[in-house]
């Protein structure tokens, strides 16, 4: 189900077919909100300056990123998703917190998986402005670009919402991440991945962070990917 607050966020942002004018209380809401916005830190570069391609799902490297927390309240584990927009590969990482330095020591892990390769499976990756991707444009080093979504405008990385929705399946809203382990993380995220989709006319895409440039592997009576 999607907030109301989504719903009047999207009106704003002109991606519904409604005019603001229409709904008073989004006027009310906006003045409230705009303030918020103007506080928020920029990270890097802006979703607004992201190639057209990387939005398109026509072509394979081009990702999505956030997070899954448990209990919001203390300094605990948290999960790194990043969402591969055209084949809807999911990764899911464990890791100790919600700060940047955990992002990026995450990141730093993936880059080491998949060495020189690095840049061809992780074209662009595009992440929400939360203080835990404060650092996440030092990914660009790696030959990778960085785009940070707008404040307050989950929309922008819809994939990877949708998916961190489906991942509550397995660690619901409320409950410490603390209690599952790395491999559990990364069984949740290969139970997705093993899900026929109807996008990909019911195959499915396995994920298994193996040491390999080749992140896509070929469901049994599925066509090759391209690359």
């Amino acid at each position: 189900m999607v907030s109301t607050y989504t719903l009047y966020n999207m009106v704003w942002a002109g991606l519904l077919p409604i005019k603001v004018t229409e709904l008073p209380e989004a006027l009310k809401r906006k003045g409230r909100k705009s303030e918020d916005r103007e506080n928020k830190k920029r990270y890097g570069t802006s979703i607004s300056d992201r190639p057209e391609i990387a939005a398109q799902r026509m072509e394979e490297g081009h990702w999505e990123g956030g997070a899954v927390v448990g209990k919001r309240a203390g300094h605990e584990a948290v999960v790194l998703t990043l969402l591969e927009k055209k084949t809807e590969n999911y990764l899911a990482i464990r890791i100790p917190g919600k700060t940047s330095k955990a992002v990026m020591d995450a990141m730093a892990a993936l880059r080491a998986e998949y060495g020189q390769h690095f840049p061809q499976v992780f074209k662009t990756i595009t992440v929400d402005n939360g203080s835990e991707f404060a650092g996440f444009a030092q990914t660009e080093a790696w030959g990778s670009k960085v785009f940070f979504a707008h404040p307050y405008a989950s929309w922008e990385r819809a994939q990877n919402e949708r998916h961190n929705g489906l991942f509550r399946s397995f660690v619901p809203k409320g409950v410490s991440i603390e209690l599952f382990t790395d491999e559990d993380i990364l069984a949740a995220a290969d139970e997705l991945n093993g899900r026929p989709r109807r996008k990909l006319s019911y195959c499915t895409r396995r994920n298994s962070l193996r040491p390999s440039w080749i992140l896509f592997t070929q469901p049994e009576g599925c066509a090759s990917p391209a690359f």
